[in-house]
């Protein structure tokens, strides 16, 4: 198989990547579930991926669509389109699998899912990170990664503005 196809394979609409989780969990790997805009991917997305790697056996990327981005972050944004920015995440090594979802929340894609490990950045306690209380109902595990300081989105699109 072709590397382009490689990464190709490893996005997957709802529907199949359960199945695929099935599969995964059914060989005794656990599964880590993190999400994101992943808009313009830098150094704290990719430190926030590795660390969340650490956790299981796979790690399953639930990202924005690009309406969902522009709800969140206004009209300007996404910079980088969803099919790109699947693209980027699914060539990187450590993501197992990218997901994208459209609604305001990744709840349904966690609860379709049910990872072992759920996954966020350091700028939530668990209490308000969406599908905690679902994942550790069944004895799932929720982890804070702390942020990569200097690092960020919206502070790297400012910066190329004023050049």
């Amino acid at each position: 198989m072709h590397k382009l196809q490689w990464i190709q394979n490893k996005i997957y609409t709802k529907e199949a990547l359960q199945h695929t989780c099935n599969a995964w969990r059914a060989t005794g790997q656990k599964i880590v579930f993190t999400n994101g805009c992943f808009d313009i991917l830098h150094h704290g997305h990719l430190d926030l991926l590795a660390k969340a790697a650490d956790f299981g056996n796979k790690l399953i990327v639930g990202l924005n669509t690009d309406s969902s981005v522009c709800r969140l972050k206004g009209p300007e944004r996404p910079v980088t389109n969803e099919q790109d920015r699947a693209f980027q995440l699914a060539s990187l090594l450590c993501v197992d699998a990218v997901c994208l979802f459209n609604e305001p929340t990744p709840k349904e894609l966690i609860e379709a899912l049910r990872p072992d490990v759920l996954v966020k950045g350091g700028d939530y306690t668990i209490d308000k990170i969406v599908g905690a209380d679902f994942v550790m109902k069944y004895g799932g595990r929720v982890e804070v990664i702390p942020f990569v300081q200097g690092y960020s989105t919206t502070s790297l699109i400012e910066r190329i503005k004023k050049l």
